[in-house]
């Protein structure tokens, strides 16, 4: 049964070595393993994240891969520090304020990686 199993998200790159780069200086990942052109990031908890080259990197309007903060505000103040531009967005139900959107209990910042992929940093209320 797949709930049994553990589960890993993937990532498209248009350009692996780049991706790589971004992923080590902007975001301070270092990938678990490197083979047969794919990267293999792990989290404390050990879910993965397997990246593969493919010309249909960016493609997606929705947010690939979120990361969990207990300050989402420090989080963005880092990952600013190191470079990383956040996503502004005046939508219907989505309004940020400087890069941070708050939902309900909820405060989100989107940012694109090298590849065009949309990943997200969320603090729940």
């Amino acid at each position: 049964m797949l709930s049994q199993l553990e589960a890993a998200a993937v990532l498209p790159a248009r350009d692996l070595n780049r991706a790589k780069a971004f992923y080590r200086d902007k975001l301070g990942l270092e990938p678990a393993e490197e083979r047969d052109g794919e990267l293999r990031y792990r989290t404390p908890s050990g879910a993965a994240v397997l990246m593969y080259e493919t010309e249909n990197a960016g493609t997606a309007k929705n947010t690939a891969l979120l990361w969990a903060t207990p300050d989402v505000q420090a989080e963005v103040d880092r990952l600013r520090g190191a470079g990383v531009v956040f996503e502004e967005y005046d939508l219907p139900g989505l309004k940020t304020e400087n890069g941070i959107a708050t939902t309900g209990g909820e405060r989100a910042a989107w940012f694109k990686d090298s590849e065009g992929n949309i990943l997200c940093v969320a603090q729940d209320g």
